[in-house]
């Protein structure tokens, strides 16, 4: 499947006023994840393995590194857990691992926009806004609307926002 995504990523000081925001809107609980992503050295985008409990997915995206709502042209395969392992194996050797991120991410939806509530280890707490349009009917201007009325609504500043993903980030720190 291939769609239209546009998403803001920023650190997150208090998790617990996102989620209280998020039920007062009515946001449908997913549930908690604890996912490991493994990127692989992509020629171009970043193309990643993801294996959680509640998302499994084989995801290729291109997108800019900005800070604040950004487009990304996602590519995704849900795969099931039982083919993870061989699949991973495969890209292992062909493409190599760049770096694996674990994460425990807190799933929510209010309509199309997904909001992830993210704790990864070595970084820190974070909160992932992803307006989707998944049929071309929403369009990327709405999109971006959404995405910049929930950054006013979670009061996220300039200076928490993240231009990069979290494999940058992991890569960055352990250099």
């Amino acid at each position: 499947m291939a769609y239209l995504n546009v998403e803001v990523k920023a650190k997150c000081s208090n998790p617990e006023a996102i989620k209280a925001l998020l039920k007062v809107r009515g946001a449908r609980y997913i549930g908690t994840d604890h996912q490991v992503d493994t990127y692989f050295k992509a020629s171009r985008g970043r193309l990643k393995l993801r294996e959680g409990e509640v998302e499994n997915a084989l995801v290729y995206y291109e997108r800019e590194d900005k800070k604040g709502p950004k487009k990304s042209e996602v590519m995704l395969l849900k795969i099931d857990r039982k083919s993870s392992a061989l699949l991973k194996e495969i890209l292992s050797k062909v493409l190599g691992v760049l770096t694996v991120v674990e994460k425990r991410r807190e799933i929510f939806f209010i309509g199309n926009v997904k909001f992830h509530i993210d704790h990864i280890e070595g970084l820190g707490a974070f909160i992932e806004i992803e307006a989707i349009d998944v049929d071309g009917s929403i369009g990327e201007e709405k999109l971006l609307e959404q995405c910049k009325f929930f950054m006013e609504l979670f009061n996220i500043s300039l200076k928490d926002l993240i231009s990069t993903s979290y494999s940058d980030l992991l890569q960055r720190n352990s250099s």
